[in-house]
C-alpha cells in the first residue's frame, strides 16, 4: 500500500466535486496539495461513439440499470471525470425561493446568500435559452399543443456552447458542447495545480485519511495518472462529493450509523417516458432533446411535464409490453414524439440508502398513493398534449391496451387509471438523486450544518446533492454547484481560523 500526503482530498468530480476543486484551486498557489479523486475515467472526444449500449456501459454505473431494492425503479448516475454533468441535458434551473424557504427551511441558508452563487455559475457555464430556430419539431409540437390546450409551456435554459444538435446528450457529448464540470471547472482547477486522479475508487475514510484503490482503465479510456494499487492518503480535510447514493454509503461503510438520519430522506423525482406516433415523419433526433416544460400541474398534483427524446434502445426498455405492438411502434421511430412525466416526491424517512455486507449501497424507495396519483395525472395530461399535437396514437403506461387511438381521446380518464398502474410493470426511472446527508442547524436532525460540515466529524465535509433536506423541485445540478461553492467557502474559512 502506498502512502501519500495531501492537504485536501475531494471525493467525486461531478457538480459538487468539480465546483469545490475549482474554488479551492487558488490554495495550490500557496503550496497546498489538493487531490480530486474520481471512480470513473476521463473521456476525450474520440471516446464517444454515440452508440447507446456502448456509451451506457462506459458512462453509467451498471450501464444505467441501478435499481431500488424492490426493483421498481432504475437510477442513472455516471462514473466519469465530471460525474453526471457529463450525461445530462444541460438543463440549468435556479432553486425556487418557495422551496428554499418553505420546504428546506435551513437556518442560515437564504436566497440572499445563494443568489450571487447561482449567478456566478449561470455565467460561468454559459447558461442561456436556445434560439427558437434551433428547436426541433419534437419540442415544438409540445409547445404548440400546450398553448392550444391553454397550458403555459416554458423554455429550459441550457449550458451549451457550440452545440451541434447531436441529440445524444444523455450519452455524453461527443463534441464537449455541454458545459459540465469536465469542460469548465475541472480544467480550471487543474491549471491551478489540483491533481485529478481518474479510476480511483474510494473504499473508506478515516479521521484525516482516505483509503482508495486505483483501478485499471476500462473501455479504452486513458489510464489513471497514479499506478494501480491501494493507497492510504493522509489529508487535513476531506470533502465528499460522491452523490446522493455513494456519499451516504461511504459514510455508513466508514463510520457506521453514527446518526439516525444518515442515508434517510432520499428523494429522486421519479419519471416515466410517454411516446406518441404521428402519421408523418417529424424532426425528433436532431437538435437539443429537452427544450420545454409545463408546470401547470406542479402545485395541484406535484407533476412536471417535459419534452424529451430517447434513442431506440432506451425507448424500447421503457415501453410497457412485448411482441408485435412494440415492433410496430419502434418501426415508426422517425414518427415519434416523446414527453417525460416527472413527479415531485417529498423527503420521507423510509426512503434512503443502506449498505450490504460488502459496503455496497442499497436504495430503498417506496411509492405512496400521492406519488401514483401524480403519475396518473401526468400521464393523462401528456396524452391530451399528444392528441392536441396531432398524434395518431399513443403508448401510455397505466392503460390496459398498448395503444390509445386518437378516436379514443375523449376517454382518457377512463382508459388511464390507477388499476392499470402496476409497480414492476411500469418502467420508472430517475436521474435527480437527492438527500441522505441532509443539512440543517440542529445536530439532532441533520448530518451536516448549513455549510456542509459533518456534525461530530472534524475536517469532514459534504458538497453534493445528498445535502438536500428535501426535493429541489427542479433539476438539482445548479443548486449543487451553489451549495458546493458555499462549502468551499467554509473550508477556506476553517483553514484560516486553524479549525
Amino acid at each position: 500500500m502506498r502512502t501519500l500526503d495531501y492537504d485536501i482530498v475531494i471525493v467525486g468530480s461531478g457538480a459538487g466535486g468539480g465546483t469545490v476543486a475549482k474554488e479551492l484551486a487558488p490554495l495550490c498557489q500557496k503550496g497546498m496539495r489538493i487531490a480530486l479523486l474520481e471512480w470513473g475515467g476521463r473521456f476525450n472526444d474520440h471516446d464517444n461513439t454515440r452508440s447507446e449500449v456502448e456509451m451506457a456501459q462506459k458512462y453509467y454505473f451498471e450501464s444505467g440499470g441501478v435499481q431500488n431494492s424492490g426493483q421498481e425503479m432504475t437510477f442513472a448516475l455516471a462514473k466519469a471525470v465530471g460525474g453526471s454533468t457529463t450525461v445530462y441535458t444541460g438543463t440549468s434551473l435556479v432553486l425556487p425561493d418557495e422551496i428554499l424557504e418553505k420546504k428546506w427551511a435551513v437556518p442560515g441558508l437564504t436566497s440572499v446568500d445563494l443568489k450571487p452563487r447561482f449567478q456566478k455559475y449561470l455565467k460561468e457555464n454559459n447558461v442561456h435559452l436556445l434560439d427558437k430556430s434551433l428547436i426541433n419539431e419534437n419540442n415544438q409540437l409540445f409547445y404548440n399543443a400546450c398553448n392550444k390546450l391553454g397550458f403555459k409551456p416554458s423554455q429550459f435554459p441550457v449550458n451549451v456552447k457550440n452545440c451541434q444538435g447531436l441529440g445524444t446528450c444523455n450519452l455524453g457529448c461527443a463534441v464537449h458542447a455541454k458545459q459540465g464540470t469536465h469542460v469548465v471547472q475541472i480544467p480550471s482547477a487543474e491549471k491551478q495545480g489540483v491533481e485529478v486522479v481518474s479510476f480511483c475508487r474510494v473504499d473508506k475514510i478515516e479521521e484525516n485519511c482516505v483509503r482508495a484503490t486505483v483501478l485499471p482503465p476500462e473501455h479504452g479510456l486513458e489510464a489513471s495518472p497514479w499506478p494501480c494499487g491501494e493507497y492510504s492518503i493522509r489529508t487535513k480535510k476531506i470533502i465528499l462529493c460522491a452523490g446522493a447514493i455513494h456519499t451516504p454509503a461511504l459514510l455508513l461503510k466508514s463510520f457506521g450509523s453514527f446518526h439516525h438520519a444518515l442515508g434517510k430522506y432520499f428523494t429522486c423525482h421519479p419519471a416515466l417516458i410517454l411516446v406518441a406516433q404521428h402519421d408523418r415523419e417529424i424532426n425528433n433526433t436532431f437538435g437539443h432533446p429537452k427544450s420545454y416544460y409545463c408546470e401547470d400541474f406542479m402545485h395541484s398534483h406535484g407533476v412536471l411535464l417535459e419534452t424529451c427524446m430517447y434513442f431506440p434502445f432506451t425507448l424500447a426498455k421503457n415501453l410497457v409490453g412485448f411482441g408485435p405492438d412494440v415492433d410496430d411502434l419502434m418501426s415508426h421511430f422517425n414518427h415519434l414524439q416523446m414527453i417525460l412525466v416527472l413527479i415531485m416526491d417529498h423527503a420521507r424517512k423510509e426512503n434512503g440508502i443502506t449498505i450490504d455486507r460488502q459496503g455496497n449501497p442499497i436504495i430503498h424507495y417506496k411509492f405512496n398513493s400521492q406519488d401514483i396519483a401524480a403519475f396518473i395525472k401526468g400521464i393523462r395530461e401528456s396524452a391530451r398534449i399528444f392528441f392536441a399535437a396531432g398524434a395518431k396514437r399513443i403508448h401510455a403506461p397505466a392503460c390496459k391496451s398498448f395503444f390509445i387511438e386518437a378516436r379514443q381521446a375523449a376517454q382518457l380518464d377512463q382508459l388511464i387509471n390507477q388499476e392499470e398502474f402496476k409497480l414492476g410493470k411500469m418502467s420508472i426511472a430517475s436521474a435527480h438523486l437527492m438527500g441522505g446527508c441532509r443539512m440543517g442547524e440542529n445536530p439532532q436532525e441533520a448530518i451536516t450544518d448549513s455549510w456542509g460540515r459533518v456534525n461530530g466529524k472534524k475536517d469532514l465535509y459534504v458538497a453534493d446533492a445528498s445535502l438536500f433536506p428535501n426535493s429541489s423541485g427542479v433539476n438539482p445540478y445548479l443548486t449543487v454547484m451553489a451549495l458546493a461553492d458555499r462549502v468551499a467557502e467554509a473550508v477556506i474559512h476553517d483553514y484560516r481560523k486553524g479549525l
